[in-house]
């Protein structure tokens, strides 16, 4: 057996594009639109081409709504080289970092369709340091 993807729903797939290429630094590795199911379904890794799990981003071109988180769904969790510089690219971006990584170690980032993306750091963790010791949570995580 071998994990291949989590499928998350977006209303906007530019805004999650965004988020999740520009911010967190995924790739997209392949993209399928179904004129007739109405839907557009994008894949992204880590890299082009690679083979690592996926996270698959589900676009149906006439929901309007917002979606409702489920019960069963927690967060997405990526490894970074350097928690505190992926939480400013994020910041830089215009995202709000939910659970600063006070500890070096974790924070908590949310999609634009409110989707919680946990980013721990590789390895150890990195010293504390400013802004992100004094940094207070915001919302949810």
């Amino acid at each position: 057996m071998r994990y291949l993807h989590t499928m998350i729903r977006v209303r906007d797939l530019r805004s999650a594009l965004h988020f999740f290429c520009e911010g967190l630094g995924l790739h997209e590795v392949r993209r399928r639109d179904s004129e007739q199911g109405r839907y557009t379904l994008v894949f992204l890794g880590e890299k082009p081409g690679g083979d690592s799990p996926q996270l698959e981003l589900t676009h149906n071109w006439d929901q309007s709504e917002p979606y409702t988180g489920g019960r069963n769904f927690g967060h997405v969790a990526y490894e970074v080289e350097d928690i505190y510089s992926a939480c400013q690219r994020l910041i830089d971006a215009g995202y709000t970092i939910s659970r600063p990584p006070r500890d070096g170690r974790m924070a908590f980032v949310r999609s634009p369709d409110l989707i919680s993306v946990e980013l721990l750091q590789h390895g150890a963790a990195l010293a504390p340091a400013e802004p992100w010791t004094s940094m207070a949570n915001v919302g949810e995580w």
